[in-house]
């Protein structure tokens, strides 16, 4: 058994050079509603300030590039992987010049603003280098109480949001839910949606960083001014027939679940104690630790998964398993 160290090194076997596990550096971002459980819970190397928001684990969008981290890609960004070594990463969905999932870890210490996301037709007419954005969330941490606001209750229209927003009365417009922790939910592009104050949670959407917010709670930012609004995008990009959403209903599959799937990703919890293999289905899949400790065995290597870390493991790599403890739940994130 090798150590961690060596578990991103190639290997050639029968002429052909593999890429096994890959481990990337986070990016942090700081917001406003950010807060310290990035680094208290989920072990991120954060400074002094107290306002963290979101840890971008995998990226390839634009400027925020995850860099190699550790042995022979060191260094290298995603997107130079992607470049160089498209098929290898890709497999049967290779010939994408971008990697098509951002996945992120959010700390909602205070409640974001009331938003909405583009499609990718609406998002491409805004800007042609964006995506749209279909996400679904995963919970982790949830202080009693807390809620998440996804969807429209019914029968709110175009005109009711505009009536609500002059009249300073949006949140009587949405729909919104107490969460617990292992809840998932789905936002498909076009859902009026925010995240509460207190909940931890990992985040799979595509890559797209493109939001257009219809509300803010009436705060101010750092600059002691209202941060910009989106009202007319917004309401253009929202999709008035998606209706009020709820928590996924997890669909029972061997070693776990199935938390949710849609044209962009399929997300698998698995949380039963033992060995899960990994599929040889010539796709890219990303797992993310949001449970006790678990690790990784690909071929001859072993990676140590713990609780907050996210590994990639490229479509071209040997026979792969999850090893799972007492209490892991690994989360396992691919294409269709």
């Amino acid at each position: 058994m090798l150590t961690p160290q060596s578990a991103l090194q190639t290997r050639r076997i029968d002429g052909i050079l593999r890429m096994n596990v890959i481990r990337f550096d986070p990016l942090l971002k700081r917001i406003r509603w950010g807060g310290t459980r990035l680094g208290t819970t989920l072990g991120k190397r954060l400074g002094p300030e107290t306002d963290y928001a979101e840890s971008w684990e995998i990226a390839d969008h634009g400027e925020d590039q995850s860099i190699v981290n550790t042995t022979y890609f060191a260094g290298s960004t995603l997107h130079e992987l992607l470049r160089d070594s498209n098929e290898a990463i890709l497999g049967r969905h290779a010939g994408r010049d971008q990697f098509p999932l951002l996945i992120k870890f959010l700390d909602a210490s205070d409640r974001l603003s009331v938003q909405v996301h583009p499609n990718d037709t609406q998002a491409k007419a805004y800007d042609p280098t964006e995506n749209g954005k279909t996400e679904a969330w995963v919970i982790i941490h949830a202080e009693p109480g807390s809620r998440v606001y996804a969807g429209l209750k019914k029968e709110v229209t175009e005109a009711t949001i505009r009536s609500a927003i002059d009249a300073g009365k949006l949140e009587e417009c949405l729909h919104s839910f107490e969460v617990s922790p292992g809840d998932c939910v789905f936002i498909p592009a076009g859902t009026v949606h925010a995240i509460g104050e207190g909940i931890l949670l990992a985040e799979v959407q595509q890559s797209s960083d493109m939001t257009f917010r219809l509300f803010d709670w009436d705060r101010v930012g750092a600059d002691g001014k209202p941060r910009e609004l989106h009202i007319e995008r917004a309401i253009a990009c929202t999709n008035f027939e998606l209706g009020p959403v709820s928590p996924q209903i997890a669909q029972p599959i061997e070693h776990g679940h199935e938390l949710a799937s849609c044209e962009y990703f399929d997300i698998r919890c698995y949380s039963e104690a033992g060995q899960v293999p990994i599929p040889d289905d010539e796709r890219f899949h990303v797992l993310i630790n949001v449970g006790a400790e678990a690790s990784v065995t690909v071929g001859p290597e072993f990676e140590q998964l713990a609780f907050g870390q996210v590994l990639l493991l490229p479509a071209d790599h040997e026979p792969a398993t999850i090893n799972l403890s007492q209490g892991s739940s690994v989360l396992d994130v691919f294409l269709p």
